[in-house]
């Protein structure tokens, strides 16, 4: 089997800035054992840095990019790391995600660069994948009742859409509201750093 190039290795800035407060996070929601579905792993950084730090769970990154699956796995190789599966061709809206079932779902800075569509296709797919219990953890910015929580997210939110009318910002209460109409109950959301929010939802 050859060894991915690690010439292939993506790197992100905010990947590299949020790992730790999103880490303090999982530690509290996401179980002890288990599997671990990462939906749009993007770099790979994040897949590495938590499953490293959470040695009991078995890490499942995806992503539909080739040159994202590319990253995951050179940066799986480069850190030698066991718990780490090799990145799955993933887009939530295509059925079968081909994995059969999973112990939680980690989703970080997807639902706000891909068309509503995606964020629902993301709980139809975790409801029928994640048991009774099983948490589904998203990261990234929000507007609350219907405004935004910085001007920086109300510029962030309108590059977004310039780039494309089905992308923005989304409106916590819709996620919420989504969730719990596929069966999930939300935690209280937690504030981060530079204006985001880390939502749990744990399925009924």
């Amino acid at each position: 089997m050859n060894t991915p190039n690690p010439d292939l290795r993506q790197r992100s800035p905010s990947a590299e800035r949020n790992r730790e407060p999103i880490l303090d996070v999982l530690r509290r929601v996401l179980p002890e054992t288990g599997v671990v579905l990462e939906i749009a792993s993007g770099t790979g950084q994040h897949a590495t840095h938590f499953a490293a730090a959470l040695p009991g769970l078995d890490w499942q990154p995806s992503d539909p990019d080739p040159e994202a699956r590319a990253s995951i796995a050179a940066w799986t190789a480069h850190t030698r790391l066991a718990n780490v599966r090799a990145p799955l061709a993933l887009d939530v809206r295509r059925l079968p995600w081909g994995i059969q079932s999973a112990d939680a779902i980690v989703c970080i800075n997807m639902i706000h660069i891909s068309p509503w569509s995606a964020c629902e296709a993301l709980f139809a797919g975790a409801a029928q994948i994640l048991k009774s219990g099983g948490v589904i953890y998203l990261y990234g910015p929000y507007r609350r009742n219907g405004a935004h929580t910085a001007p920086s997210n109300e510029a962030f939110d309108l590059q977004l859409q310039s780039r494309d009318p089905e992308w923005g910002v989304r409106d916590m209460e819709a996620v919420v509201e989504l969730a719990t109409s596929a069966g999930f109950e939300g935690e209280e959301p937690v504030a981060m750093p530079a204006n985001n929010f880390s939502l749990a939802f744990r399925k009924r």
